[in-house]
């Protein structure tokens, strides 16, 4: 009897808010790093700028390397099912008029994006011990990229289709950036109110840095479309190390990197505070 109750599970309500705040943790960490070793670039402190999936090339190089790599993984993974309840089950109570259905469909592909990086995580994994680093993975990852902008190019009206996957990362970036001015961010938080202001800030550095480092790609996927390239389809790390080559790109991807950092600090902010409301009932109505 003893040895039942204390096998006992917490409620699932709890199970879900303690995967939320890891998955909210995991994030912090990516963006944190990202934006570190972007500023490291800025910095001339090395080669290139890594994105978010850079961040995980960098963290396989460290000691424990793929103990760190399987507690990023499951926290992202923990943070992608936390976006399907949002998306799919209302978790925040975003309603079904269209700003509603609007936020949810954000969270829908926010969800995807970070599924696509947790399997990156694991791809480390599976590589892991083979002569790899940062800025070979992003040379692959580019590749990847270019490989499948050559397959759409392929499908009928392809040019279109890449002209449109460009437009929707511009307007992911430009979303982000809107975001940044308009949101009330402290409204989602429980935390003491001489902290939320500094919370808000970063989250509205963090979120118009973010959508920043959106746009460059957008306009390269957009000009491969144009110009029937695949060539010129790149990654976010890339397109920033392009921007950084501009007069002035340094101080511009530095304050980039700074924003990425902040909106890493963010994450771990909504880790602590965040309300996490998991749905009454798991059902699609």
């Amino acid at each position: 009897m003893n040895a039942a109750k204390t096998l006992r599970l917490p409620p699932l309500a709890t199970l879900i808010e303690w995967a939320a705040r890891v998955g909210y943790g995991a994030r912090g960490f990516v963006y944190l790093s990202a934006g570190a070793l972007t500023l490291l670039a800025a910095t001339d402190r090395i080669g290139d700028a890594v994105g978010t999936s850079g961040a995980a090339g960098w963290l396989a190089e460290q000691p424990f390397g793929k103990v760190w790599l399987v507690l990023l993984g499951l926290g992202l993974w923990a943070f992608v099912g936390w976006r399907v309840l949002q998306a799919v089950f209302d978790a925040d109570h975003e309603g079904t008029d269209l700003k509603g259905w609007t936020t949810r469909a954000g969270q829908a592909v926010s969800g995807l994006f970070y599924g696509v990086l947790a399997s990156g995580v694991f791809e480390y994994l599976d590589e892991f011990g083979e002569a790899t680093n940062a800025s070979a993975a992003q040379a692959e990852s580019v590749a990847e990229n270019q490989e499948k902008a050559a397959v759409l190019l392929g499908m009928p009206f392809g040019e279109l289709l890449l002209i449109g996957a460009g437009l929707v990362v511009l307007g992911v970036g430009v979303g982000n950036i809107v975001r940044a001015i308009r949101d009330d961010f402290d409204d989602a938080l429980a935390c003491p109110k001489a902290f939320c202001g500094t919370a808000t800030a970063l989250a509205r550095a963090g979120y118009a840095a973010r959508g920043f480092a959106y746009l460059p790609l957008g306009v390269f996927v957009v000009l491969a479309g144009l110009h029937a390239r695949s060539g010129e389809v790149t990654t976010t790390a890339a397109a920033l190390d392009a921007l950084e080559a501009q007069p002035g790109g340094s101080w511009i991807l530095g304050l980039t990197a700074a924003g990425l950092m902040a909106f890493g600090a963010f994450a771990f902010v909504e880790a602590r505070w965040r309300r996490i409301r998991p749905p009454r009932d798991l059902s699609l109505g």
